[in-house]
């Protein structure tokens, strides 16, 4: 007659394992971290003061040349001006936390501890990302449509502002004539140009999606260099420096490459005037769905070396 020793009586009193209650703890474990770690809030401030801050110093600037020189309200598209910073800066900013959320636990150790607690290394990475993704979200949008309000209130009386409750109508272009360039005798505004309310709000999702893309990125780069400054001054390097680079080659190739890289997208989202798209990118979303198959196939090779390589 088989005997139960104590031991097994308490293995079978245990539930079975439940690959959806390891994430959830993943996830509840992540934000911890995330919360607990000093330079995840400063980035933050960093990037609110940034993107709020020179959003409100630009729509002065603007406000103010307009104030003196009248005629540069002929196509000025104040929105995507005031979310410019926040949009070619933020990115940088973002990108410390996207790096930071994996690379930190490499240079201190804790990722051993962590895949010990959680062997399951896929549902590890996914749980980052999915706290990385959702942070970031919240963060990027808050702060941008932060920008875009108080932008906006500083550009109050231009009549460049753009409005998520009307349409705004601004002066297409203008013909001069007589005087000096900073004060003509004589100018005339030609044609009109719509900001609609639905380009506005395109605009400041837009930007604050592309933001958080680029903190994916960021994440997969982490991910696959281990190394915090690495990985951003990749970010830095994919972003800017090569966009930098390929100005020396001739402009007809310029153009072709340009498309395809990540930082592109940044270029488009934040336009609200028509006709005013760059003529050698994409239209705005199929612009931005090529920065997302950069941060899928990123995120892809760091989900992969994260489950092969040793920690």
């Amino acid at each position: 007659m088989a005997t139960m020793t104590t031991s097994d009586v308490r293995l079978s009193a245990l539930p079975p394992v439940s690959g959806h209650a390891g994430l959830r703890g993943v996830i509840a474990s992540e934000f911890t971290k995330i919360r607990s770690v000093r330079s995840t809030y400063w980035t933050i401030v960093a990037l609110v003061v940034v993107g709020v801050g020179f959003a409100a110093l630009i729509g002065f600037g603007i406000a103010n040349s307009i104030q003196h020189q009248p005629w540069n309200k002929a196509g000025t598209d104040g929105t995507q001006s005031i979310l410019t910073p926040f949009l070619f800066i933020g990115q940088l900013i973002i990108a410390v936390i996207g790096a930071m959320v994996i690379t930190s636990e490499y240079s201190t150790g804790m990722i051993r501890t962590s895949l010990t607690a959680m062997p399951r290394r896929g549902t590890v990475y996914l749980g980052k990302l999915i706290v990385l993704t959702v942070v970031t979200l919240v963060v990027s949008l808050v702060t941008s449509f932060l920008a875009f309000f108080v932008g906006s209130l500083t550009l109050s009386g231009s009549g460049v502002a753009g409005s998520l409750f009307h349409n705004v109508t601004i002066p297409a272009n203008v013909n001069v004539s007589g005087g000096g360039p900073n004060s003509p005798s004589n100018y005339t505004f030609v044609g009109t140009d719509v900001i609609t309310s639905g380009h506005v709000l395109m605009a400041i999702i837009g930007s604050a999606l592309f933001v958080t893309v680029v903190a994916l990125i960021a994440f997969g780069l982490g991910a696959i260099i281990r190394h915090t400054a690495g990985a951003i001054s990749s970010v830095f390097g994919l972003l800017f420096v090569l966009s930098i680079i390929i100005q020396v080659l001739p402009d007809t190739w310029r153009w072709d490459i340009m498309r395809f890289f990540p930082d592109a997208a940044g270029r488009v989202l934040s336009v609200t005037l028509p006709g005013q798209q760059n003529p050698h990118l994409w239209s705005t979303w199929p612009q931005f769905l090529v920065t997302v198959i950069w941060m899928v196939v990123l995120v892809g090779v760091g989900g992969y070396l994260f489950r092969k390589r040793d920690a």
